[in-house]
């Protein structure tokens, strides 16, 4: 049985190279335009040829998301857009709307194309209808059993692929497709523009109590009745193998590092571990799950997989959630006298425990000894972050590790 692709978000040309270092299979990003996360840093056209080119060079594929729902005034936009990706020659394009794919048939009629869960692929004769078009992959809806998808394998060439979304942020609306954004802010979901209504707090009001507010579902956090639990399928990789999905896709094109780093390494060690008769170790599923709390994020649901939520509790998190990882920053070099130096993100102090993470090492907890400044004075205790620092811990790091620990940060 072939083993499943695992596919990483990156948001920003570093995130993306620790995407590659923990474990991808293939990266998943977006250029400046026509991706559905405008809030994201994105890709400028100059980075996202180095990014080809750093993926094809460690084996990774690249693909490109370009998944608005088009306007009439964006398409010449469009076919400029895919004229510039021709030269570059990402490894697919991840499309949503009809007309963005006949103009990407051709303007870059050489790069595949996969069809994005925005299209809402939730049967068999869809997906074959796509197949008739050309198509070889599929990112099936959210929306979707196990069982589901088993049926939709089945009923299809066995040269097509379904992609599915295995971990990270669900939405409230079918696939994606929102209008809560665009109808309370002016800003469109389906063009990028998302300010994600579904995560603010919430009260009810009777019409004749104007200004008196009553909580929903309501904790010490406040009230957050459109908040969805983070999907999670690490402890059902047998599962999602079995139902024939051939490409595990983790969201969060605006998320951390860390969280890709995170995420991406459990997935990897998990995927790894079924074929290679491990999974089922105990030891290794508490490794998996210290590494994802390391992410942060909200309560973890397993969707639609197995059937319905059977209640709003199942799926929905009452929650604002809470951050547990925070990135200290990724080790940039390392000297034989034990010492590394990276760029400062979030603040540690001399002292302290900070977690080691490594793409094929277990998590370390390392003691800060030491500090200096780029200048190579000692600095006494807690340095601001955004500077560049040099540290001596008790364990050493290596050149592309990170370093994090739990608490509250900024993320990035």
């Amino acid at each position: 049985m072939k083993k499943p692709e695992l596919l990483l978000p990156a948001g920003s040309l570093p995130v993306l190279k620790t995407a590659v270092r923990f474990g991808a299979d293939a990266v998943y990003i977006g250029g400046e335009l026509f991706s559905l996360r405008a809030k994201a840093a994105n890709f400028s056209n100059a980075e996202m040829k180095e990014a080809i080119e750093y993926c094809h060079a460690h084996g990774v594929h690249l693909y490109v998301t370009a998944n608005i729902t088009a306007h009439n005034g964006h398409l010449e936009g469009v076919k400029k857009y895919f004229g510039e990706l021709a030269e570059m020659k990402p490894d697919a394009l991840i499309i949503s709307d009809p007309g963005v794919f006949r103009l990407a048939r051709a303007y870059c009629p050489d790069i595949p194309v996969h069809i994005s869960t925005q299209a809402n692929n939730v049967n068999s004769e869809t997906f074959l209808f796509w197949y008739e078009q050309g198509v070889r992959r599929v990112v099936c809806g959210r929306e979707l059993s196990l069982e589901e998808i088993k049926a939709i394998k089945d009923a299809i060439p066995e040269d097509m692929e379904i992609e599915a979304f295995v971990h990270g942020s669900m939405c409230i609306s079918y696939s994606g497709r929102c209008l809560l954004s665009a109808f309370m802010t002016g800003r469109d979901a389906n063009l990028g523009a998302c300010t994600h209504p579904c995560r603010w707090k919430y009260a009810l009001m009777e019409e004749t109590r104007p200004g008196e507010y009553f909580p929903v579902m309501e904790n010490e956090n406040g009230t957050f009745i459109f908040n969805s639990k983070d999907l999670s399928m690490i402890d059902h990789i047998p599962d999602l193998i079995s139902a024939g999905i051939d490409s595990f896709k983790v969201e969060g094109r605006m998320k951390t590092a860390l969280y890709v780093a995170t995420v991406g390494k459990a997935y990897r060690t998990a995927i790894d571990a079924y074929y290679d008769g491990t999974y089922d170790d105990s030891d290794r599923l508490s490794e998996l799950h210290d590494l994802i709390k390391l992410s942060g994020g909200r309560k973890e649901t397993t969707g639609f997989f197995y059937g319905k939520p059977g209640s709003d509790a199942q799926l929905y998190e009452g929650d604002a959630g809470v951050r547990l990882g925070v990135y200290y920053g990724e080790i940039e070099e390392a000297f034989p006298d034990g010492t590394c130096t990276f760029t400062q993100k979030n603040k540690f102090c001399t002292g302290d425990t900070v977690i080691i993470l490594s793409p094929d090492k277990k998590l370390t907890n390392a003691v800060v000894l030491n500090m200096w400044n780029e200048s190579g004075e000692e600095i006494p205790s807690c340095p601001h972050p955004k500077q560049k620092i040099r540290i001596l811990c008790d364990t050493a790091p290596s050149v592309g590790d990170i370093l994090c620990g739990l608490g509250e940060g900024d993320q990035e």
